[in-house]
């Protein structure tokens, strides 16, 4: 396809055109209004004039019979202008006027009729139009009056002459305004499609190019890359994922063949085939944890789970999950104080964020060491609602609080006790889901964590409740 041909078939063109046509048939119908108003008018005060002279030459004749219209009429054709009179006879014979000849009209003289006439006198034999009306007098004879009308037709021939040309120029300057706004449009859009035929190559940092006007061809690109942006983000994760399956997996799944091997190898009666199943299932049990986290790190950061997104009440998941530990609390001899305030409604997916605080309140426990208090805090901070864990443990050091939220990241005093490292890689990607926030903060001493959610107004304060185990 010519580049002419790519131009003619845009968008902006065929608008252009559109806007083209509908402007000028409005102007055409202005102009062509302006005109017939015009026309009107002229012919108002064609008619009033006739009327005016007819009357007066009429009282003329009432004075003085023939002979003083006559004498009025001649007076009347000396003077200058374009009024047109004429007097004959019954048998059609001029007695006076400027008029060479009766004109071809009706006699009723009801009204004003157009007609053609020739000046008396004049050598050119064209005939001019006139705006003329008869009157019959008692006696037969006939008086006609009227106006030339010849430089009113040339005004509308003016006026169509000049809507012609106006015209002519719109569409031409439309024309080439549309191939102008058509060639800007195509040139913009051609240079997305080529960044997009790279980034489709392989390239995901390339990005479509904003020009600062901020018309829709940069908010359709603004939303673009922010879409790149995204799939860039989901791509790394994906790739971490794949890294990190490859390298914290691969000593789970050598332990558990080797001691498949071993058992196949060593085992000699049923119950030490029993306890080296035991062992692998074990095993198994535990890389299908993992698995079963990663899938849910996943399906949160990609927002597959935002359909079932609902109003929910925040206070009420932290309340059960604080009674759920309370037995383990108890086991450990550590406390476990749960506080939270009625009304606290978030917008979110009940399992996800449950999740999420089963994985705070385990880490809480885990870490928090024996015999210490652990809180559980639900409360409303101006617009938001913060779920709060908070522990009085050996907490993290603030150097560690930004990669510890990482996929299989274990610290080093976590190494030796059981665990993944994805428990806070989930909270984070839950808290992302739900457009709100994670942070890791001193408790002094200790950890507290924060998850911080978009919260949904309620009319009035709302008492707060707790409950404390020891």
């Amino acid at each position: 396809m010519t580049a002419l041909g790519k131009l003619f078939r845009t968008t902006a063109f065929k608008l252009s055109v559109v806007y083209l046509v509908l402007f000028s048939l409005g102007a055409g119908v202005v102009v062509a209004n302006v005109g017939a108003r015009l026309h009107a008018v002229l012919h108002d005060q064609i008619s009033e004039t006739v009327d005016g002279e007819i009357r007066s030459l009429l009282e003329q004749y009432a004075e003085g019979g023939m002979r003083l219209l006559i004498e009025a009429v001649d007076r009347r054709v000396r003077a200058p202008g374009g009024s047109l009179y004429l007097v004959t006879t019954p048998s059609g014979d001029s007695l006076a006027g400027n008029i060479a000849a009766l004109p071809a009209m009706e006699t009723d003289g009801r009204g004003l009729v157009e007609a053609l006439y020739q000046r008396r006198g004049d050598s050119d034999i064209r005939r001019h139009h006139a705006l003329a009306r008869q009157f019959i007098l008692p006696s037969g004879f006939r008086l006609v009056v009227g106006h030339d009308v010849e430089d009113h037709r040339a005004l509308r021939v003016i006026l169509q002459r000049a809507l012609g040309a106006s015209l002519f120029w719109l569409v031409l300057v439309g024309t080439l305004g549309g191939l102008f706004v058509a060639w800007r449009v195509l040139e913009r859009v051609d240079e997305m499609s080529a960044i997009a035929r790279r980034i489709m190559a392989g390239d995901m940092n390339e990005r479509l190019a904003v020009s600062g006007a901020q018309d829709e061809l940069d908010r359709l690109a603004d939303n673009i890359n922010a879409m790149l942006e995204r799939i860039g983000e989901l791509m790394k994760g994906l790739e971490e994922v794949s890294d990190n399956i490859a390298h914290d997996l691969r000593t789970p799944l050598t332990r558990l063949r080797n001691r498949a091997e071993d058992s196949l190898r060593n085992a000699s009666g049923a119950e030490q085939c029993r306890e080296a199943l035991t062992r692998v299932i074990e095993e198994s049990d535990g890389l299908i944890r993992v698995f079963d986290a990663l899938l849910m790190i996943a399906r949160a950061e990609a927002g597959h789970s935002s359909d079932a997104v609902a109003e929910i009440d925040a206070a009420a998941i932290l309340s059960d999950i604080g009674e759920m530990y309370e037995p383990v609390a108890e086991e450990q001899g550590a406390s476990l104080v749960t506080r939270t305030e009625d009304g606290l409604k978030v917008a979110g997916v009940r399992e996800l964020l449950a999740q999420a605080l089963v994985n705070l309140v385990d880490n809480a426990l885990k870490y928090g060491g024996s015999g210490k208090s652990v809180e559980l805090t639900a409360a409303r901070r101006g617009e938001r609602v913060e779920l709060t864990v908070a522990d009085r443990g050996p907490g993290i050091s603030t150097e560690d609080r930004e990669r510890v939220t990482g996929r299989f990241v274990r610290l080093e005093n976590s190494r030796s006790r059981p665990g993944s490292g994805l428990g806070l890689s989930l909270v984070a990607a839950v808290a992302r889901l739900h457009h709100g926030e994670l942070r890791i903060e001193d408790n002094e001493p200790g950890l507290r964590v924060v998850i911080s959610l978009p919260g949904i107004p309620v009319r009035a304060g709302a008492p707060s409740r707790e409950r404390a185990t020891a």
